[in-house]
């Protein structure tokens, strides 16, 4: 018996020879491969199944360290563990701590930087990049921007709003409203867990008034339409580019920015359109406007100088300033309302004084559709109409009577 015993165990190390395995003892192997690299090896019966669990390279792990791990990995076998599978939970463990130590090092201010690096490129104006920086810095970073986005609650998040919500309605609702992203943009990496203590609804409603009770949205300051008449005669009579430009914003319902940027690129006399581009849109889309004779006739006062702007500043070759139609409301004793606020005034006298639906005049201020579902099915932009409606804002601007009405 102890022959054939004696006899197993030599076909067992001739056997494992020939895998290039040189035992030790109770298990433990040194494994040598066909180039020479050795390596730590445990065999062991589990379940009636062969199993093999490595220890690592004889370079770095001595004879004393594998032994002392084959002897760990013994306890467990007979205990009726697998070392295996005990190896992949402590290391599991071990990522999971290591993953609670970075998100306990990712503090707000970091991930507010790694949301605007990652959004910013979709963002076209940079005024609204700079005021994503600015607003957060001036507001958030001194309260909690260093500490852990983890540790973010509502405490902290009341330190920030509850003062400047009664002093500061809309700056303190667009503050809300970046945090509360942040905070949801960490949660989806990873960094944080739970509610997000900085949302609205259901929420910090319960802790603050409604803004329309704190204090009233201020809208632009607009010319009731009963006064364009009158308005525009005086415009016309002033000379210089600002004022052209003023006139032209009023006959095409545009934005202060799409008319001082506008090059000549962009205007097509022949067929009456200016063709603004998406990337110059405050709704990210091409806006076609059909040009009224008035707003031809200004055009056709402007220099043609093919690359340049349409309406030119100071600078040679340069657009208008931001400044300058605000500049002329006040030569005209007008500084109470503001340029923006014309479209206002063309909503009220298209809702009051005409016929043409409520979509028409919409597409005509290139407002964006809100409901999605509408927006689906809206496929034409309405422009022989929108040209019907220009042609009748431009007539109604032209009669200085009407003001007396």
């Amino acid at each position: 018996m102890a022959q054939n015993i004696q006899r197993l165990s030599a076909l067992a190390v001739a056997r494992a020879s020939k895998l290039g395995l040189y035992a030790d003892g109770a298990g433990l192997y040194l494994r040598v491969g066909r180039g020479g690299a050795k390596s730590w090896a445990f065999r062991f019966m589990l379940n009636g199944r062969a199993r093999e669990m490595g220890f690592g390279s004889f370079t770095k792990v001595g004879l004393a360290d594998a032994r002392k791990k084959a002897i760990d990995a013994r306890r467990l076998l007979s205990e009726g563990r697998d070392p295996l599978v005990q190896r992949e939970e402590e290391e599991k463990q071990r990522a999971a701590a290591e993953n609670v130590a970075a998100a306990r090092s990712m503090t707000f201010d970091k991930c507010a930087e790694a949301y605007i690096s990652a959004h910013e490129v979709s963002w076209r104006n940079e005024k609204h990049r700079q005021q994503w920086r600015n607003t957060l810095a001036t507001y958030v970073s001194a309260i909690f921007g260093s500490s852990p986005v983890q540790d973010i609650d509502i405490d902290l998040i009341m330190k920030v709003i509850e003062p400047l919500w009664s002093v500061k309605t809309e700056t303190a609702r667009r503050v809300r409203g970046r945090v509360e992203v942040i905070l949801d943009w960490a949660k989806v990496r990873g960094y944080r867990s739970g509610e997000n203590p900085a949302r609205w609804r259901g929420h910090l409603d319960h802790l603050l008034p409604a803004r329309s009770k704190v204090r009233m949205v201020k809208h632009h300051a607009a010319l009731p339409y009963l006064g364009i008449g009158a308005f525009m005669k005086d415009l016309r009579a002033m000379e210089g580019t600002s004022a052209a430009a003023l006139e032209f914003l009023i006959l095409t319902v545009a934005r202060t920015g799409e008319v001082i940027g506008a090059p000549w690129s962009e205007i097509n006399l022949e067929n009456r359109v200016w063709v603004v581009p998406a990337a110059r849109m405050k709704s990210g889309r091409e806006h076609r406007v059909p040009l009224s004779s008035a707003a031809i006739a200004v055009l056709n006062r402007m220099p043609d100088l093919k690359d340049d702007y349409v309406f030119t500043g100071q600078r040679p070759g340069g657009p208008l300033s931001n400044m300058a139609l605000l500049m002329t409301l006040g030569r005209m004793n007008c500084g109470d309302i503001t340029a923006h606020g014309f479209r206002s005034t063309f909503r009220d006298w298209a809702a009051e004084c005409t016929n043409f639906s409520r979509e028409v005049v919409e597409m005509a201020l290139a407002h964006v559709i809100e409901d999605k579902t509408e927006a689906a099915y809206r496929r034409g932009d309405l422009f022989d109409k929108r040209r019907r409606l220009m042609d009748a804002w431009a007539e109604y601007c032209g009669k200085p009577a009407l003001a007396r009405e």
